[in-house]
């Protein structure tokens, strides 16, 4: 089973949860924000889903999410190289946002659960149901602890039987799902969806990464992919090891403002973040800081 990126299942591999460069007056800057993605690309990623949680989608304007979708797919040179996040209030609106990737060109689409409500079993699988009718394959993006939604094993192999996704980002932290997913729908795909997990899932089968740390890090966060998937541990497990402390930080609450501090003290440009999140402060900016530094000092980039 190939777990690189490729034409046919461009869900594959390393596809980075993009930060946004906001400006000083929070606006969005979308000549930043190509130039971050082309970055990533260039540094070993495969490819870029915007407009999810660490793009801060939930603070942009119709205008700018739209935006957004159109300046990733530019950047990266290839639409299927861009997994935008469809999540919305409604399973109508979540749709539009759809459509709009697929006149944009893209490749998939990550879609939450209904994230304003508890949705039983059918309205979760009305809500997929709907939005892959647009014909875009749909990664569903399991996130209990937000949406208070949980995809279990089960749940995802309805949703794949019905041929509504094509592969879930699994952010439970329950390393032992993959397994049960395997066995319950062994053709869905199964994707990282959290960093400090990197390791177990892909020695468990998982196909892909929907990455948070490569904004700071791309190259060192590609080789420990890499050889993680490969079954390399004599490589992986030290790297693994290496950028734990850091990894940790993309399950945390304040997992945004984090990785951006990251990114700054790495070089990039990380910059602020748009209310109701607040810059670090304290105790949890010392840590973030620490680990970056280490994690710089180590060599990674």
């Amino acid at each position: 089973m190939t777990t690189t990126w490729n034409t046919d299942r461009p869900w594959r591999g390393i596809m980075v949860a993009t930060t946004l460069p906001l400006r000083e007056d929070l606006s969005v800057d979308h000549d930043a924000y190509a130039e971050h993605v082309a970055w990533l690309i260039a540094n070993g990623c495969d490819g870029v889903v915007p407009n999810g949680s660490l793009g801060e989608y939930q603070t942009l304007t119709d205008a700018e999410r739209a935006q957004v979708v159109r300046t990733a797919v530019e950047a990266a040179g290839d639409g299927a190289r861009v997994m935008p996040g469809v999540s919305a209030y409604g399973s109508a609106e979540a749709r539009r946002w759809a459509e709009q990737a697929a006149e944009a060109g893209c490749g998939s689409v990550l879609l939450l659960p209904p994230n304003t409500y508890r949705a039983d079993a059918t309205a979760v699988r009305a809500h997929y149901a709907e939005v892959a009718g647009v014909g875009i394959p749909v990664v569903a993006y399991n996130n209990p602890f937000d949406t208070k939604v949980d995809l279990a094993p089960d749940l995802l192999a309805r949703l794949h039987g019905d041929g509504d996704i094509v592969a879930v980002k699994e952010f439970s932290g329950d390393v032992r799902r993959a397994y049960e997913i395997a066995e319950l729908a062994p053709e869905l795909d199964l994707l990282i969806g959290a960093d400090d997990v990197l390791l177990e899932l892909a020695v468990a089968g998982a196909v892909g990464w929907i990455a948070g740390y490569p904004n700071a890090f791309p190259t060192s966060c590609a080789a420990l992919y890499r050889a993680a998937v490969a079954g390399d541990l004599t490589t992986a497990l030290p790297l693994y090891k290496s950028l734990h402390s850091l990894l940790r930080w993309d399950s945390k609450t304040e997992f945004v403002q984090s990785i951006k501090l990251s990114m700054d003290i790495a070089g990039r440009t990380g910059g602020p973040t748009r209310p109701p999140r607040h810059p670090l402060t304290g105790a949890t900016e010392a840590a973030v800081r620490t680990a970056t530094e280490k994690a710089v000092a180590a060599g990674h980039r």
